[in-house]
Formats: structure tokens, sequence, C-alpha cells
């Protein structure tokens, strides 16, 4: 059997578009000792047919029914047999040294995640480089301020041995399942590194999940609260979970204004504010809006000129 360093999990749905750009950065990889477990999550498209064109013996390909995505990764994390984990979006792609930068550092470091910079392509093909907390390798309780990066899952190479030992999963019934399996995964973590480069390039379309606002919005408010029961014994990240949940939830509130339903969209920016109110009573005060500009802050910390805003700019 070959060696695998680094398993690549890459849920598709309905991809046919994106998968073949996907596919070409992984199988191009500098470095050679990897796999690629390409799980088509039920498409209806083009997508298979597209995977299967791709002669290579590292690609494990794997079809299921249309299950969701965290589901679909979950399955992706049992199936893997490298010793480290990625995760990779079926519209996005990777720096043809992602994967050789990361895992010389992790393995330099002896590290259990290491995170890169990320870049984001519209569809005009404009590129925006989006960096990242730059830090030493540390733990995140010695350097806390870790939490409140990307929570994305993309980006970052993991020990898979800290995963499967700790049992960190993607929430399979949520949206936004992500949030969780980063914060359990850092906290679970000896030692955190950063490479300071793009490596990881995510793909933005117009009308996509990301950009547009549906009734499942609600789910954040959820997955903001598995996080804060996960940490609540967590003395050291109080101060840094508060910040997180007043920064994802205003996020949040003012994105209604892409809500397809206004309706939908007035209800969650009550339900968000209640929920700040309760959990996090001094949100006001927060860290997070002293970094705001005094317009957007004002508007942000505001329940009535939240609603206003949105509906203006619909």
């Amino acid at each position: 059997m070959k060696k695998i360093d680094i398993s690549i999990i890459v849920p598709a749905y309905n991809a046919s578009k994106t998968i073949g750009e996907c596919l070409n950065s992984l199988i191009n990889q500098t470095k050679k000792e990897l796999e690629f477990i390409v799980i088509n999550d039920g498409s209806t498209d083009e997508t298979e047919k597209i995977i299967k064109e791709f002669n290579d013996p590292r690609i494990k390909y794997i079809k299921n029914t249309n299950q969701g995505i965290g589901k679909t990764r979950n399955q992706g994390i049992e199936k893997a047999l490298g010793k480290y984990l990625m995760f990779v979006d079926s519209d996005d792609y990777l720096d043809l040294n992602a994967c050789e930068k990361l895992y010389q550092k992790v393995i330099d470091e002896d590290l259990d995640i290491v995170i890169s910079d990320l870049c984001k392509k519209y569809s005009n093909g404009k590129l925006e480089e989006v960096k990242t907390l730059d830090f030493k390798s540390s733990s995140l309780e010695e350097n806390p301020d870790i939490l409140n990066e990307n929570l994305g899952p993309c980006g970052k190479l993991y020990n898979r041995e800290m995963i499967i030992t700790n049992k960190i999963k993607f929430e399979e019934n949520l949206k936004y399942e992500d949030a969780p399996f980063l914060v359990e995964a850092l906290c679970s973590a000896k030692k955190i590194g950063k490479v300071d480069k793009c490596l990881y390039y995510y793909v933005v379309h117009d009308n996509s999940e990301t950009t547009l606002r549906d009734e499942r919005c609600f789910d954040i408010l959820k997955i903001i609260d598995i996080i804060r029961k996960y940490t609540k014994d967590k003395k050291y990240l109080k101060e840094k979970v508060d910040e997180l949940t007043v920064r994802i939830i205003t996020n949040y509130t003012i994105q209604q204004r892409m809500q397809k339903d206004k309706k939908v969209g007035c209800k969650f920016i009550n339900e968000a504010f209640k929920y700040l109110e309760k959990e996090v009573p001094l949100y006001k005060d927060n860290k997070y809006y002293k970094e705001r500009g005094f317009l957007r802050r004002t508007i942000e910390k505001n329940k009535t000129l939240t609603k206003i805003y949105c509906l203006l700019y619909r």
C-alpha cells in the first residue's frame, strides 16, 4: 500500500461547472502522497461523469443519495487513511503547492492544525486575498485570538488522530454545520500553526447559498448555542466566545437584506437580538463593535435601525 500523508475530502453536489478545476488542482499538487475522497452527494447533473473522467488511482469515488454536507464530510473522515485531513469544497481549488507547504509546516513544528490565508475569487475574475491572524505556533489556551478567525473548515490541515480521538464531527441536521467542528478542533489541538500565504481559493458565486438567505438562517442561533455550551467550562475563552457570538449574529442580522422573504428577515432580526440580550447582556459594549465605524456600529447595535437598513438595501 502506498504511503498516504493527507486525505483530501471533497463533497460534491451538482458541481459539474466547477469540479473539474477543483480536481485538477488536487491531482497536480507538488506533494504526491495524497488521497482524494470525492463524495457525490446525490447530484442530478453531470458531476459523476466529470469525476470519472479523471484517471488517477488516488481518487476514491463515493456515490450517495443526497445527505447534506455535514454527513458527507463525516463519511469522508471515516473513509480517510491519511495521517492528516483537508477539506476542499467542489467549487473551490488549491494552490498547487498547498499540500506541500501545509504538510512541511505541520511536520517541522509538530502541529495538530495548520492554517493558511485564503483568496476569494469573484465571478468577474477578481481576486481578494483574505489575511487571517498571523501568529506564532501555540495552543488556543495560549492564544485565544485564534478562535475569532475564519470558522470554515477549508484552508487548514488537521491531525486525523486528533479528530478521531476527540470524536469531532460536523453537525448533520443544521446549516452552518462547520463552525462547531472547527471550534472543537481548535480546542482539542495541542499546537496550532499558520502558513502566511494564500493557499486556498474560495470561489464566490452570484446567488449562491453563501450570498442568499432563506428560512434556514435560524439554524445559526442553534449553531452558536452548540459552540457556547461546548466552551462553557473553558474560562479562557469566555471573552472570545462572547465576541464570536456578537460577530456572527451581527453579520447574519445585517445579511437579512439578502433574505428572500422580508417577514422571515424581520423575524430573524427579532430572535437574534433577543438571543444577544439573553446570552451577552452587555453586547453593545463588545469589542467587536469598537472596531467598526461609527455609523456602522450604530446601525448594527440597534434592532430597529438594522431592520430599516435591511429593507432599504434589499
